[in-house]
């Protein structure tokens, strides 16, 4: 069922829902981007409809909400551990196309990978997804070629006409905040991104050959393993586990789960002093590879969706989206010196 709102009317849903619900929403932050008179589109908390950035990519992601950077697992002492307290609001989070898509690609490794982890189901199971329409792409967006442009795996879609508010919803959960509201309208038409002007073309023939292309030398030079990619990526989900005991009693402590990157330095470090990918070409294979051909093989479709942050974000301008598109060239190098 669609609604008509006027601003007022949906600010006043937003306070009903958030007596129940945490909400967030791509915001400006004011003078904390890169430089000190530049501003920061990340997630954040919202109290009404003028604190949601509708048009601009937000630089950070929704992910943070379920799957946070920094999270405690457990608190420990010397004879038991206790989990932290959960908190009993639901989640609510607005986000675009492309980033619905990846909630079902992290659902994919955290729940449907032989284990569910218990941390992120806490989570996931509590929120609730209001899609953004997305009537014009960003630059580097390239959602179209990846077919992540449209989606229709989504809790509510909002819609800003000027003054008034286009609402759809597909869960029952939200019913009972727009109960009281008159105007009602069947049909919502729902903006997606038809072109982008960044498109890539993945070989057919892509295989794991293509490991021995001379193509992974550039990157050997250019990345510097910042890991920045990663941790701007909406799909990305590795994480590494540290013990933090406390100073007044080194026999107590918490431990936390916190965000990893492939494209840094030890991640890849082994018991024994054993260490892979040392190279950061091989990395950046390691990498591109796992985006565009290992998780398709495991699951049926790519792992990357196609929203450009990783190069928006890169301090020294590799282009993810470039490096795809000359993977047909790299294997036709494999090939012929097979």
């Amino acid at each position: 069922m669609g609604y008509i709102l006027t601003i007022n009317e949906f600010n006043e849903i937003i306070k009903k829902l958030k007596k129940d619900n945490k909400v967030f929403a791509p915001k400006i932050f004011l003078g904390e981007g890169t430089f000190s008179d530049t501003d920061l589109v990340r997630y954040g908390e919202i109290e009404e409809l003028k604190d949601i950035e509708f048009n601009k990519k937000s630089s950070f992601l929704y992910k943070e909400v379920i799957m946070p950077m920094n999270q405690t697992l457990f608190y420990f002492t010397e004879d038991k551990c206790i989990e932290p307290k959960e908190d009993e609001k639901g989640i609510i989070v607005f986000l675009r196309s492309c980033d619905m898509h990846s909630v079902k690609r992290i659902d994919e490794i955290y729940l449907n990978n032989g284990l569910v982890d218990p941390y992120y189901k806490k989570l996931r199971d509590k929120t609730k997804f209001i899609l953004i329409g997305c009537e014009k792409s960003f630059d580097n967006c390239f959602c179209v070629s990846m077919g992540t442009n449209i989606s229709k795996n989504y809790d509510g879609y909002i819609n800003v006409l000027n003054d008034e508010i286009e609402f759809d919803i597909k869960d029952e959960f939200f019913e009972e905040y727009f109960k009281n509201v008159e105007k009602k309208k069947e049909d919502i038409n729902i903006k997606f991104a038809k072109e982008n002007e960044v498109k890539v073309n993945i070989p057919e023939n892509l295989d794991i050959s293509v490991m021995d292309s001379s193509l992974w030398k550039e990157y050997s030079s250019r990345c510097i393993a910042c890991g920045r990619c990663n941790f701007v990526c909406p799909t990305c989900t590795c994480f590494t586990m540290q013990d933090i005991f406390y100073k007044d009693n080194s026999k107590a402590g918490e431990r936390k789960r916190v965000w990893a990157s492939c494209q840094v330095k030890g991640y890849t470090d082994m018991a024994g002093g054993h260490s892979f990918r040392e190279d950061k070409g091989q990395r950046m294979r390691f990498k591109v590879m796992h985006k565009v051909y290992d998780y398709k093989k495991r699951f049926g479709y790519h792992m990357c969706v196609g929203c450009g942050r990783c190069d928006d974000i890169c301090p020294e301008y590799i282009s993810f989206s470039n490096c795809v598109n000359k993977l047909e060239k790299a294997m036709d190098e494999v090939k012929k010196n097979d």
